[in-house]
């Protein structure tokens, strides 16, 4: 006979009623084969009295396992484990059967993708750690946010925001973001030609779903986003890499490329090049947007951090003085006031947008109405660009003072030139050292480097990472300077 009263647990601090407790432990034995099919379960008040419980918890924990379909009651005879239940290959430890513990087998093949294994790592408390540009969130607006979100949330109008809505993205909130971009980054747009995303990647994937296929190329940097490159592999396409100089995206060597083979895009970030924070020149953008209507490819502006200038006024995009229909625009308010903060855009002509908003509903039926309806606000009313502004002092002051750091402590280990804009410095290690070996140093020191190799994926040997400033006030900065030169020193 099965031993009830030795083989139930029942927890009565927990939030879970006591019948539903023991209804899932019959589940588990009968699963296992313990309780096999047609056993007849021990009367109500039996079982009862073997656990200390009320009857009224048996019978209902007898209900519940009837209703799920494990066991079935008939009159006059009792309680019986289904009969049609079919012999469990469902093995386990019995011991386990209230603990939760992590499940590291798999019962089902899937396609696993080498181009995916993109991995980074994670501060240890009392650690720094080296970001490639990020802002710091102590300084996000939260209170501004809350406020305007706690508003909007409280009116009854917003009520019809909370069902089911646009995969093109709040229409207030694309309303509001044609006339900002139209006025500061000098497009001629409508809504037709914007669709709202969860930051820059999903813009960057969705180009990439609908203009990439096993075999198509498309140019990038020799240096390039780590996260564009994964992207683009990930879609089956073979990226052709051309040099990037003081001057950007080396268009001569892209000419080269067109006069040999056809391309599908180009992927840009002309504002600050990532990860080298070198900026487009005017001359090598027109040729570009020449060369892609000629050429009927598309080029792919990743404008990821337009607002951080500090040298001058920010540069407007390439998709301002597109004639041809090439530009697909792709910004965030990510990088702007926080990361936890998804929204982003797409720009590109209607028939494209559209055809964004049907991929999109795969993956993501829409955004969040209520996150984009507040930063309708946020942008209308002018607290964006307040924040910008207060922050922009913040990070150029971190700016002079890492770099002088770096300068004073550094320099006869690494070379780099003070970025225009952006959050990060582009830093040379010089040939004689290695990143695997200071990244080493520097754990021990209270540095964490994380993946650095991300920024070579094209195996230049260029010896070069980013390294964020924004991210960390300026003691942190003094500190995290500090370790890294006790860290050279033990090199």
């Amino acid at each position: 006979m099965f031993p009830y009263k030795t083989s139930f647990f029942l927890d009565r601090k927990s939030g879970s009623a006591l019948y539903l407790q023991l209804s899932h432990q019959f589940i588990h034995y009968i699963k296992k084969g313990h309780l096999p099919s047609t056993t007849k379960l021990i009367g109500t008040r039996s079982l009862a009295e073997l656990l200390n419980v009320h009857r009224k918890t048996i019978v209902a924990c007898y209900e519940e396992l009837e209703l799920q379909g494990w066991v079935e009651t008939i009159p006059k005879k009792g309680t019986y484990v289904k009969a049609t239940l079919p012999i469990s290959s469902f093995q386990s430890n019995p011991s386990s059967a209230n603990k939760t513990k992590a499940i590291d087998t798999v019962g089902f093949q899937f396609y696993r993708d080498s181009h995916r294994n993109y991995e980074t790592s994670e501060a240890s408390p009392g650690m720094i750690s080296i970001d490639d540009g990020i802002s710091d969130t102590r300084l996000a607006p939260t209170v501004d946010v809350a406020r305007i979100y706690r508003k909007l949330a409280g009116k009854r109008s917003t009520q019809e925001e909370m069902s089911y809505g646009s995969t093109y993205g709040n229409l207030r909130l694309r309303e509001v973001l044609v006339a900002y971009l139209n006025e500061t980054r000098g497009l001629s747009i409508t809504i037709d030609n914007l669709l709202i995303t969860r930051g820059s990647q999903m813009g960057i994937w969705l180009s990439s779903q609908l203009l990439l296929k096993e075999g198509d190329c498309i140019v990038v940097g020799e240096t390039n986003y780590p996260s564009a490159d994964l992207t683009f592999l990930q879609s089956g396409a073979t990226l052709l890499r051309v040099p990037v100089d003081e001057d950007g995206l080396c268009t001569e060597r892209l000419q080269t490329i067109l006069e040999k083979q056809v391309i599908k895009a180009v992927y840009v970030t002309s504002h600050h090049h990532h990860p080298s924070t070198v900026t487009l020149s005017a001359e090598r953008r027109l040729r570009l947007l020449n060369m892609a209507s000629h050429y009927k490819f598309a080029v792919i502006e990743d404008d990821y951090d337009y607002d951080f200038n500090y040298n001058h006024a920010p540069i407007l995009p390439l998709a301002s003085h597109d004639k041809g229909q090439s530009v697909i625009y792709i910004g965030s308010v990510c990088k702007a006031v926080a990361p936890v903060f998804r929204v982003g855009y797409l720009i590109a002509s209607k028939s494209f947008v559209d055809e964004a908003a049907r991929i999109r509903r795969f993956v993501d039926r829409q955004g969040d109405a209520l996150l984009e309806l507040t930063f309708s606000e946020f942008i209308r009313t002018g607290d964006m660009d307040r924040h910008i502004r207060k922050v922009m002092r913040h990070y150029e002051r971190r700016r002079d003072l890492f770099c002088s750091l770096l300068q004073d402590a550094l320099s006869p280990y690494l070379e780099f030139d003070i970025p225009k804009g952006g959050m990060a410095v582009w830093v040379r290690l010089k040939k004689e050292y290695s990143w695997e070996r200071v990244a080493k140093l520097a754990v021990e020191e209270g540095v964490l480097l994380g993946n650095w190799e991300r920024y070579d994926m094209a195996k230049t040997q260029h010896n070069g990472i980013r390294m964020g400033f924004a991210r960390h006030n300026e003691e942190e900065l003094k500190v995290l300077v500090s370790r890294l030169e006790k860290a050279f020193l033990r090199y």
